[in-house]
Formats: structure tokens, sequence, C-alpha cells
């Protein structure tokens, strides 16, 4: 079974572990002579990583209700240092629903969420992502339970590592035509998504990637025209367990097709991915929209194999996405070969140097993986069929 090229990857430091604790760091602000509750609760619990630890801590904080806006505050101003090394909301949010429990996710949503009140404007990105916080927490838990949530968020808040800055957005507002054009994409890869039918899911993701190839080489068009030259940007993607080997592989294929680089960072979940903002609204959109219809087309092959009496394994489903990924990447990439006229391809040209060269500022040293695992012919042969019906078709010329 063939493989796609290496995925590039970047290796950042552990997020667990007590390396960042270190006086040096100053990763603990504000701690006095006073021995205030929150103060002691933090001393108890945050530079000691036992439980017994987080149950003193816990108990400080329980037994004394007049601490609770002081500890709050403390959450808000890591949260803002979280900002200061590189973090976003949706990045925060992917992280403790990784590492911790739900009721964690709804506080940490609630501390970014009376944070960004006192923080400074952070472009249209950033406001989507409050935006699609969570709800708050569930104020039943009794005062113990709560505080000891609490402590531990604030633990791994405490232990986030630097991340590499992403600048923020285009300096060009979107008008009025490209919001409109995104808004029909968005719908027809919604209809994709929805659909039973292979056929109509394939119709529909072939007009939605031909509105994003014309939208891309209209903005490429506008910014080469623009009297201040556009500049790439960056986002990240979250790339979730299970099977999150064969996912990175498919983001990076949508990402290099639609004139984009994408970097795997496997420890932290997500995938870093580097293009002009008309693009990456692309990437986002296509990735998001093909892995709800892998995981469709999945399911429909686990069944079809238990009514022929064949159990299916995890080993299965890593083939079928592995070979999902691959044969998209492939179809992807020779449609990516006929997209624009030769006259469009020094503009193009001229991108692709920008995005590359953005790229390796923020990452000077990656490495590359390769799929491991996948072993099943019966989920490889299925998961490039379903490749085959929800890929697009090579999209008309532009001229």
């Amino acid at each position: 079974m063939p493989s796609r090229a290496p995925v590039p990857v970047h290796c950042p430091q552990p997020v667990d572990g007590r390396r960042a604790l270190s006086v040096g760091r100053g990763t603990i602000d504000g701690v006095t002579s006073t021995a205030s509750t929150v103060e002691r609760a933090f001393r108890a619990a945050l530079y000691d990583d036992t439980d017994t630890g987080l149950d003193t801590g816990a108990s400080l904080l329980a037994a004394d209700p007049a601490a609770d806006a002081e500890l709050a505050r403390r959450g808000e101003d890591f949260v803002a240092t979280a900002w200061q090394r590189g973090w976003q909301p949706a990045d925060v949010v992917r992280l403790v629903r990784r590492e911790l429990d739900e009721a964690h996710v709804r506080l940490a949503a609630e501390l970014i969420r009376t944070q960004s009140g006192r923080d400074r404007p952070r472009g249209r990105r950033w406001a989507d992502q409050l935006a699609a916080l969570p709800a708050g927490p569930d104020r039943a838990a009794d005062r113990f339970s709560h505080a000891t949530a609490v402590l531990e968020l604030y633990r791994l808040l405490l232990r986030l590592p630097a991340l590499e800055p992403l600048e923020e957005e285009s300096r060009r507002t979107p008008g009025p035509a490209a919001s409109r054009m995104l808004g029909r994409i968005r719908a027809l890869l919604a209809k994709a998504e929805a659909t039973g039918y292979p056929e109509e899911a394939e119709a529909l993701t072939a007009k939605a990637q031909e509105l994003m190839a014309r939208h891309s080489v209209d903005e490429a068009l506008l910014a080469a025209g623009a009297p201040a030259p556009d500049a790439p940007g960056a986002c990240r993607i979250g790339v979730e367990p299970p099977y999150e080997q064969a996912k990175a592989v498919l983001l990076d294929a949508v990402a290099t097709a639609n004139h984009c680089r994408a970097v795997w960072n496997e420890p932290l979940g997500f995938s870093t991915v580097v293009g002009f903002e008309a693009d990456l609204e692309a990437v986002d959109m296509l990735y998001t929209s093909l892995l709800v219809q892998a995981t469709h087309a999945m399911a429909k092959a686990e069944a079809a194999q238990r009514a022929g009496g064949r159990k299916r394994t995890k080993t299965f489903r890593q083939s079928f996405l592995a070979a999902y990924a691959h044969r998209v990447g492939d179809r992807l990439a020779a449609a990516a070969e006929t997209q624009v006229t030769r006259d469009l391809l020094p503009v193009l040209a001229t991108r692709a140097i920008a995005v590359t060269g953005r790229l390796e500022r923020m990452f000077p040293e990656t490495t590359t993986t390769r799929l491991r695992g996948v072993s099943d012919a019966a989920g490889w042969t299925e998961g490039a069929r379903a490749a085959d019906r929800a890929q697009v078709r090579a999209r008309p010329r532009l001229e």
C-alpha cells in the first residue's frame, strides 16, 4: 500500500513535567510574604504536582469564600500569559479538553471570556474563537470539588509551553463579495456532509472547490495590485485523536493543494497552516468537510463489513482513513496542476515564495513522518473508494 510524502512535524517541549515551574521563568506572579488564602493554596497545589498538594490547596480555597474573586483574577492572569506565549482561545480549549475533563473546559471558557473583556481587539479569527467558546461551568458542584477543578486547570495553564506567534490577519478586510463567496462555499460543503448520496456529495464538493479556486485567484490578483503588498498569515487547525497521523496527512494534502503549507505538532494536537487569508479559509473549510465525509463513509463501510460477517477493528479504521488521506491527496494534487492559466503563474509563484519564507521563519527546524500501522487491506480498499466518491473532479481551467 503506497504512502504519501512525509508530513512536516514540529517537535515542541512537553506540556507536563515541572520544567516550566522554575523560579527563573517567573510563572507565578505576585507571591508576597503575606500568606493570603490564594497564595497559600497556590504554594501547596501549583508548585507541588501531587494529589496531597492539590487537596490541601482546594481545602484552603473551599473554606474561604472571600478568596473567590482573587482566585478568578489570578486565572485571568494565567490566560493573559498564555496569549503572550503564542496561544489562542481555541488552542487552550483544545488542550484542556484533551488533558482534563469537560468541567475544566467550561472553567477555561469562562476565564477566557471574562479576560477578553479587558483585552485588546485581536482580529476576526480571534473573535470567532471567542464566539465559539462553550458555556460556563455548572455551579452545582460543592466548593471543594470546584476548587479542585480550578487548581487542576491552573496547573495546566501554568505549564503551557511557548508557541510560534501567529501574527494577526491580513491588512486587507474582505469585501462583501468575498463574504458572499465564503457563505456559498460553506453552504455547499454543509450539504455535501448532510447528504446520504455519494454522487450528490461529490458534485457539491466539486462546486465548492471550484468556488474556492476562483476565490483564491481573485484574491491573489487583487493583492498583487494593492498599494501595500499582502503578507501570508497562519492559523492552527486541530488534529484530534484517534488516527491523528492520517488526519495530519489529509490536512497537509488539502493545504498543499490550496497554496498553503502545514506543519503538524503531534504532542499538542494541531497543525499550523501558513498561507494567505483566502487560502487559509479554504483549507479550514475543506479539511473539516472532508473529515465529516470520511467519518460517515467509514461508518457505512464498517456496517457493510459487519453485515458480511467480518468484525471490524481499530486497524480497519486506521487503514481506511490512511487510504482516504492518501487518495484525496493524490487527486487534489492532480487537480491543482490544472487550476490556472499560464499568465497567472508569476503571481502564484511570488505568493508561494512568500508562504515558504514565512513557514521557514516560524519553523526553522522540522522533522518528517510517514504513516505507520496501516495493515488492513479491506480498510485500505474501502478508504480509497470513499475518497474517490468524496473527491472532486478536475476543476475547469480558470481564465
